[in-house]
C-alpha cells in the first residue's frame, strides 16, 4: 500500500500557474482524416509523453491508479465506436523497485474506431491521464484533442 500512497501523491497546491508550462502528453497527429460514412474506421491516434514523465496505461497495475482514456463526445455527427490502447510498459520506482507500474512513456498511439455521418465534422476528442515523474504525480489532466473529420 505504501507505493500506492508514494505514486499518488500530487504535485503543486492545484492552482494553474499563468506561466506556460510544457505538456506533459501532447497530441501529435493526424489533425484531419477522411474516412467512409455511416462506417467505424481506423484511425491511429499518435501521442507524445514529455521526457522525464510517465503516465499510466489504459490497465494501469493497481485500481488506485488513474488509467488513460480516450473518448470523442458524441456531437456533430462523429462517435468513438471503440479506443484500443497499447499494452503498458513495466516500470519500477527507485523508491519502490518491487512494485511494477503499467506506463506509457515517449510515444504512443491509440487505434480508435471512428463513427461519422456524412460531411465535414470537427470532432472534439479528449484524452485523460495522469503523469508522474519518478517521485510524484501531478493532478489528473484532460487534453483536448480536435480532429477534422471528412467523410464521404
Amino acid at each position: 500500500m505504501a507505493a500506492v500512497a508514494s505514486h499518488a501523491q500530487f504535485v503543486g497546491n492545484g492552482v494553474e500557474s499563468r506561466a506556460a508550462k510544457p505538456q506533459a502528453v501532447s497530441f501529435l497527429f493526424p489533425e484531419q482524416v477522411r474516412i467512409r460514412a455511416g462506417t467505424p474506421s481506423a484511425v491511429d491516434l499518435h501521442f507524445r509523453v514529455a521526457p522525464g514523465l510517465h503516465i499510466n496505461s489504459h490497465t494501469p497495475s493497481d485500481v488506485y491508479y488513474i488509467a488513460t482514456t480516450f473518448s470523442i463526445a458524441d456531437s456533430d455527427g462523429v462517435s468513438l465506436a471503440a479506443a484500443g490502447y497499447p499494452r503498458g510498459e513495466q516500470m519500477a520506482l527507485a523508491s519502490d523497485p518491487g512494485t511494477k507500474l503499467s506506463v506509457y512513456t515517449g510515444e504512443f498511439v491509440i487505434h480508435a474506431q471512428i463513427v461519422s455521418r456524412a460531411g465535414n465534422h470537427l470532432a472534439q476528442g479528449k484524452l485523460h491521464y495522469q503523469a508522474c515523474n519518478s517521485n510524484e504525480c501531478m493532478p489528473p489532466k484532460t487534453i483536448s484533442v480536435p480532429i477534422d473529420v471528412i467523410a464521404n
